[in-house]
Formats: C-alpha cells, sequence, structure tokens
C-alpha cells in the first residue's frame, strides 16, 4: 500500500474519524515488518492492541449483591399511599361529624329561640284568658242585672194590667 494513504489513513484514526474496515488496514501495515522508518513509534501502538486483543482475564468476578434499599423504597412509598388513604378517610368522618355538631348547635339555638318566644306567647293567652275570665264575671253580672230588670219588667207590666 502506498505510504501516502497510510499516512491519511493515520491522520484520519488520530482525528477518530476511521471505520472499522480503515482501522484493520492500519492494524495490518503497522504489524508488518514494512513499516516506514518515520512511522515505527505507531507500530508499538498498533502491536500493544494486537497482543492485547490476546489477552484474557480469567479470575473470576466477584458482583455486588442488589441492594435491598430500592425494594424499601417501593415498600415505603406503599405504606405512604396507605397512610395518606387512611388519614384521608378518617379526616373526612371527622368533618362531617364536626359539620353535624355544627348543624345540631345552630337546630338547638333556633329551637330555644322558638321555645322563648312560645313562652312569651304563652304569658300573652294567660293576660288574655284572665281578662277573658274578667270579661265573663262582667256578663254574668250584666245577665244577672239583665234577668233581675226583666222579672221586674214583668212585674211592673203585670201590675199594669
Amino acid at each position: 500500500m502506498e505510504l501516502a494513504n497510510i499516512e491519511k489513513l493515520l491522520q484520519k484514526y488520530l482525528e477518530a474519524e476511521t471505520t472499522l474496515q480503515e482501522e484493520a488496514i492500519l492494524r495490518e501495515y503497522f504489524t508488518s515488518n514494512q513499516v516506514a522508518p518515520h512511522l515505527q513509534e505507531y507500530g508499538i501502538l498498533f502491536g500493544y492492541f494486537k497482543q492485547n486483543q490476546s489477552e484474557t482475564f480469567t479470575k473470576t468476578i466477584q458482583l455486588k449483591p442488589e441492594k435491598t434499599s430500592n425494594k424499601n423504597w417501593k415498600w415505603l412509598s406503599v405504606a405512604a399511599s396507605v397512610a395518606l388513604l387512611v388519614s384521608v378517610f378518617i379526616g373526612k368522618q371527622e368533618y362531617e361529624k364536626h359539620q353535624e355538631r355544627k348543624q345540631f348547635a345552630q337546630i338547638k339555638e333556633a329551637l330555644q329561640m322558638v321555645s322563648s318566644n312560645l313562652n312569651k306567647g304563652n304569658d300573652a293567652l294567660y293576660a288574655v284568658s284572665d281578662n277573658l275570665g274578667k270579661g265573663n264575671e262582667a256578663v254574668n253580672k250584666l245577665s244577672t242585672y239583665q234577668n233581675t230588670v226583666n222579672k221586674a219588667n214583668t212585674i211592673l207590666d203585670k201590675a199594669n194590667y
């Protein structure tokens, strides 16, 4: 391959613009024994890459067990949701009880006012009743007077005849 073409590919490689095929061409060139003297330093780099491809890690990797904190957070969010629902339910019941007590107090106050006014009305009725009683007594007296006048008239009428 031409040296100029290799230099262009090397420049593209250093700017991270090469394709996998172009990198394979460079790898093949630099691992061969026909490397130009001014490009020998890049031969070491590509030789290192070739050597590392054959290396493998043989020890076992100890993986950390999965943390249970995610599960705890899930259960914590479920518990918080349940607590929120229970508190809303209880709060609604307490609010309804409060409203019932408030309505009861208002009705009680209204009934006390009605009772007070009825008592005043009863007092007025008792006064009217007393006055009616006095009126009945007066009518009875008038009735007695009328009866007496009627008897006197009848006696006088009999005497005049």
